[in-house]
């Protein structure tokens, strides 16, 4: 027998992430909710509770696709239904695997059946199951983008469609969306995160109390989930009351002329693109006072739906934290009402009115609206609370100043007089130590890719061999057929007509005929950033216009969809500052508080690196890594090994990597008259190619070829 599901009501706090969720059991219009967060804070527990809330729906009996028998689809493929065959059902919540395949999730269709007897054989989807419903995406963040792009497509239009080859299936897909990420994991496009109506943030409460009250009530669930279960059935039956009574109430809620002013000038007044955010933060209101009671949108409805709706929808790059500004919330909300001649009244003229929440002020806004019991305790913050500070990096051991007059006089030796006078004398360890210092404006880096053809995830840096793109040829199925090469098929099943006895038109097609088409698109790739940072580097200038490559660089890979880590060395070491993430606002922070000062040991960089990629091909090895060494090539090392210098150590780590195939970028930040090309040596022992800071621009590329070009016609013309 299954446990009972815990009670959406014993959630204790989490009032943002519960009345979001409310808000879309009231109304899916509003377009689902992503529930932002770290791990362990009950997301996955509130979004079961709130299923198990909705109302209990009439399906006709035997469709696949849940159709209301009141009103059923015309399209739908099970039908036509006959009338009066309809069965009473909870509503389901499906939840989608970050594994799913678009087959899974959208529908497959029988591409065998469809041309060999001419019927449309079509297995529904995750979609189709979720109608009428709750769909979960847990780390919808780790979803590939065009899977994202299908079920965000689907919630906006209440349908899903499949097109295979000139076939085509259209069925209703109305469900409530609920997405949870933990952003540390990597972000999503901004115009994926435009598509979730509302956005809350939750972590963990720092209140002692209230995490005690947590600990007992999950104990008391895992000893006896039926009778804890039993024990919150009526707080249950009451908010599913409520909802049910919302949702009857919700077509009559009045949105006026004064709330509608109010919801543009609070998106005109955050900058925010498009209109969406105007239209859901509307539905939003409207259903907040329909879960109040009331008839008519007011101020405080419209402030609660603005900080529900508009935060994530400022987001513009991958760096932007989400978030509103509350004061200049109500600064505005209060200029607007200032220049109205007759504003209504406010909130607290309604307070006599019975059907308003007794739970707390404010109706659904207050600390007990949302949740009925448990959910009265002090609020934790929720996105207030910021997250505890990145460790600062180690301070390398002081070195003696033997060890500091002990080099050999190779190439490296420059270094030494240059740490010197940035770092301090007599030092040249973790004494000579530069506090961080903030990185350049980013500019559009150029395009950094693999050579060859990869077979690693959907992304946009190197080609590869992928699921989407542009047909390159046709080849036998391996496995289940998605994606049929039709001239292909023809071309094999065409010459065995005459043998099976074809009589008339039509092609007689067998299994062994089918063909896949195989594509070329983008994939995208590990990039792995060494980046020096000792004494040779810590110019401020120097230091600020690296960190702003990097920081480009890491745009770029957001933008094409990369995993990213960030090895960083000086003074006595290399330190894996983060290890291999799709979150680039971490490396971004990480990079920002990097110090800088102490030698060079550039040997112990590579060789951290050939560790790192060792471990990750291990871990996935479709994905192909692409090592980008942000330095200025020079080596210094506090201890002698062997008798060779810090430069052939540097070489020979260098030989290592190449020789493991892993294609490299140097980008060469030596500066000044005179320059000793040893990060172009560089390059050459790792076989990849060397750039300059300058070079690292897009719009520096794109003026050489066109200046290339503008001679050239020149000359043709003379």
């Amino acid at each position: 027998m299954a446990s009972a599901i815990y009670p959406f009501t014993a959630v204790v706090g989490m009032d943002d992430m519960r009345l979001g969720l409310l808000l879309n059991a009231v109304s899916p219009s509003i377009g689902g909710v992503l529930v932002r967060g770290e791990k362990g804070t009950a997301k996955s527990t509130a979004v079961r509770g709130i299923a198990s809330l909705l109302p209990e729906i009439e399906a006709v009996a035997g469709c696949r696709f849940s159709c209301d028998p009141a009103a059923p689809d015309p399209s739908c493929p099970d039908g036509p239904h006959e009338p009066d065959t309809g069965a009473v059902r909870p509503a389901r919540m499906v939840e989608l695997p970050v594994g799913a395949s678009e087959d899974r999730l959208v529908g497959a269709l029988d591409i065998e059946r469809a041309l060999s007897d001419g019927v449309k054989a079509f297995e529904p989807g995750l979609l189709a199951d979720a109608h009428r419903g709750v769909l979960y995406v847990d780390e919808v963040n780790l979803l590939h983008d065009h899977l994202i792009d299908l079920l965000l497509d689907a919630a906006a239009m209440g349908a899903s469609y499949v097109e295979r080859e000139g076939v085509s299936v259209r069925h209703a897909a109305r469900f409530l969306l609920v997405g949870t990420m933990n952003p540390e994991e990597g972000e999503l496009r901004p115009q994926l995160l435009d598509r979730f109506g509302l956005t809350v943030e939750v972590s963990a409460s720092r209140d002692t109390d209230e995490r005690v009250e947590v600990v007992r009530r999950r104990l008391a669930y895992d000893e006896d989930p039926a009778g804890f279960a039993g024990r919150w059935a009526a707080d249950e039956g009451a908010l599913r009351e409520r909802i049910a009574a919302a949702r009857a109430l919700l077509p009559e809620v009045r949105l006026g002329d004064r709330a509608l002013r109010q919801i543009a000038a609070v998106c005109a007044g955050f900058e925010v693109d498009g209109m969406r955010a105007d239209i859901v933060t509307a539905r939003t209101a409207t259903a907040l006072a329909a879960w109040a009671g009331r008839r008519e949108v007011r101020t405080e409805d419209v402030r609660a739906a603005a900080l529900l709706s508009l935060p994530h929808r400022r987001r513009r790059s991958p760096f932007d934290a989400p978030g509103l500004d509350e004061d200049k919330l109500d600064e505005i909300l209060r200029q607007f009402e200032e220049d109205e001649p007759d504003p209504e009244p406010g909130p607290d003229s309604g307070s006599g009115d019975p059907d308003d929440d007794p739970d707390g002020p404010g109706g659904p806004g207050g600390p007990d609206g949302p949740g009925g019991p448990g959910g009265g305790r002090p609020r934790e913050g929720g996105q207030d609370q910021a997250p505890p500070p990145a460790p600062e990096p180690s301070v390398p051991e002081q070195r003696s100043g033997e060890e500091t007059r002990g080099e050999p006089e190779t190439a490296e030796a420059p270094q030494e007089s240059e740490v010197t006078q940035e770092a301090g004398a007599g030092t040249g360890g973790g004494g000579g130590e530069r506090a961080a210092v903030g990185a350049a404006e980013p500019f559009r880096a150029r395009r950094l890719d693999v050579p060859g053809l990869g077979e690693g995830a959907a992304g946009r840096r190197s080609r590869a061999r992928t699921a989407h793109g542009r047909t390159t040829g046709a080849r036998r199925p391996r496995g289940t057929l998605s994606s049929l090469h039709l001239t292909a098929t023809v071309r094999a099943a065409a010459p065995h007509q005459h043998a099976r006895g074809r009589r008339g038109p039509g092609l007689l097609v067998r299994r062994d005929d089918l063909r896949e088409a195989v594509r070329e698109g983008r994939e995208g790739n590990l990039v792995l950033f060494v980046v020096d940072a000792s004494g040779s580097m810590a110019a401020r200038q120097r230091m600020s216009a690296v960190k702003g490559a990097v920081l480009s660089l890491l745009l770029d890979a957001y933008q094409r969809r990369d995993k990213v880590g960030l090895i960083t060395f000086r003074g006595s070491g290399a330190e894996l500052a983060l290890p291999p993430t799709s979150s680039v606002d971490a490396a971004a922070a990480r990079l920002e508080k990097l110090p800088t000062g102490g030698r060079t040991p550039l040997a112990a960089g590579l060789l951290k690196a050939r560790e790192v990629l060792r471990v990750e091909r291990l871990r996935d090895p479709s994905r192909r890594p692409l090592l980008v060494v942000v330095t200025d090539g020079r080596a210094t090392e506090a201890k002698k090994t062997g008798g060779s210098t810090p430069v052939a150590r540097a070489g020979l780590a260098a030989r290592m990597l190449a020789g493991d195939g892993i294609a490299s970028v140097v980008v060469d930040c030596e500066s000044g008259p005179v320059r000793l090309g040893l990060a172009g040596a560089l390059a050459r022992e790792l076989r990849g190619t060397p750039v300059t800071l300058d070079e690292l621009r897009a719009d520096s590329v794109t003026a050489l070829v066109r200046e290339v070009r503008t001679v050239s016609n020149t000359r043709r013309a003379a």
